[in-house]
């Protein structure tokens, strides 16, 4: 059936529009975008008061399929991030086993085609098992059709086979995605290092740990001339050192979640393992920097990092606790609550950090409302206060620090490949 969106406030970066349109979608595509469409025998969704916006893309997330499925699975994940205004997710690879070979990125777009309800483009392992020893197999992993590659979950601590991932990833035309972290220097630690880590009496991980790494591989992008795209950065530093690159004309792009610039440390008091994440949360120096580093450009994508955990891998002591929290449904209601609402962003920018950037960096011909294009459009609003109550996410997991926070900011519409699979907040 036809589907008609009705006087939506309009924006798309890439072809422009930016007012109260109306949108034609006929056979999964959209055919028209004009004022005052008149068309009979459609769908019809009146998006008065709305934005209509092109469908958010998430570079960085975790299903834990094959292998975790008692955490999340395709189908469930895949319903969290379209409830979450999620038309395109990028998968992490720390599944088991390791999406690092050709049968495993099939099986989950097979999968992702039978069980779910949003378009999921795998990320290939950087080394075999992640074990950091020797590479995949980039080329076979591209072929069969990963995204990208990275370690996420686990650091490439050999800056050699960082250097030849560099290397054989610009031959094969895929991004590496990047967990900055040292082990060495993170020695064990479970929380930021500092004031907050001695009061409560646990091991620190300074912010030296992801900033040595920061530096080493944007010196490895600027020996090899390759990009390399840096995930979850959580420090002032950091944020610096890819400014200063990016000046210097690295090819460096990167990411941070909206737990980084709406959260500190602080969130950890009681032992609060829900807000035990990697890299952990920082200070409120760190936010403002991150905040800072959004605004002017050197963070170019806000991801969720969605990282579901079973209820007994959290509700242990926080040093046992597992690290990572969900995030598909709450992120674009963090980034209007604490960006867009404070003037920090405009909603310009969050479509760009949201949908355009990671398209443009993954090599998706996704993140814009173009007529002819698949039609992935979220329609929310972005006025709209609510309460989050965790129970109520689509996720099999419930792992959230946000449980009881009032945001602003509520999808109403989630619509993939001309499917409405979110009707009126409400999953179909």
């Amino acid at each position: 059936m036809k589907i008609l969106i009705k006087n939506g406030y309009i924006l798309d970066i890439k072809t422009g529009i930016n007012g109260v349109y109306d949108i034609l979608i006929e056979d999964g595509k959209i055919s028209s975008i004009e004022k005052d469409l008149d068309v009979t025998n459609v769908d019809l969704i009146d998006a008065s008061g709305k934005y209509v916006l092109p469908g958010l893309v998430d570079a960085h997330c975790h299903l834990r399929d094959p292998g975790l499925e008692y955490k999340e699975d395709i189908e469930t994940g895949t319903k969290s991030a379209a409830m979450g205004g999620f038309t395109s997710i990028a998968c992490m690879p720390n599944t088991n086993p390791v999406i690092d070979n050709q049968a495993v990125v099939r099986y989950i777009l097979s999968k992702a085609k039978s069980d779910g309800m949003v378009n999921v483009y795998p990320i290939g392992a950087i080394s075999k098992g992640q074990k950091g020893e020797e590479l995949s197999e980039i080329g076979e992993l591209k072929f069969a059709g990963a995204v990208a590659i990275s370690d996420d979950g686990k650091p490439v601590k050999s800056s050699s086979l960082m250097k030849k991932a560099l290397q054989y990833a610009s031959m094969f035309d895929i991004t590496v995605i990047s967990h900055c972290e040292d082990p060495d220097l993170a020695d064990d630690g479970v929380m930021n290092e500092g004031y907050q880590s001695t009061v409560m009496g646990l091991r620190g991980i300074p912010a030296a740990a992801e900033e040595v790494m920061v530096a080493r591989d944007l010196i490895l992008s600027e020996y090899t001339k390759t990009p390399v795209h840096i995930a979850h950065v959580s420090t002032e530093l950091a944020v610096d050192l890819i400014r200063n690159a990016k000046k210097r004309g690295v090819k460096v792009t990167a990411e941070t979640c909206p737990h980084y610039f709406s959260l500190t440390e602080e969130a950890c008091e009681n032992y609060n393992t829900f807000a035990k994440v990697n890299p952990p949360l920082r200070t409120q120096k760190d936010v403002e920097a991150i905040i800072e580093g959004l605004k002017d450009g050197t963070i170019d994508v806000i991801a969720t990092d969605h990282a579901p955990h079973h209820i007994d891998e959290k509700n242990v002591e926080f040093n046992l606790a597992a690290n990572g929290m969900v995030g598909f449904e709450t992120a674009l209601p963090l980034a209007i609550t604490y960006l867009v609402k404070p003037g920090i962003l405009t909603m310009e920018q969050v479509v760009e950090k949201m949908c355009v950037n990671p398209s443009r960096i993954l090599g998706l011909n996704k993140g814009t409302l173009e007529v002819g294009k698949g039609a992935d459009i979220t329609i929310v609003d972005i006025n709209e206060e609510y309460t989050v109550d965790v129970q109520k996410f689509e996720s099999k997991s419930k792992n959230s620090p946000f449980d009881g926070f009032k945001l602003t900011g509520k999808v109403y519409y989630t619509i993939v490949n001309g499917k409405v699979v979110v009707r009126e907040g409400f999953l179909l």
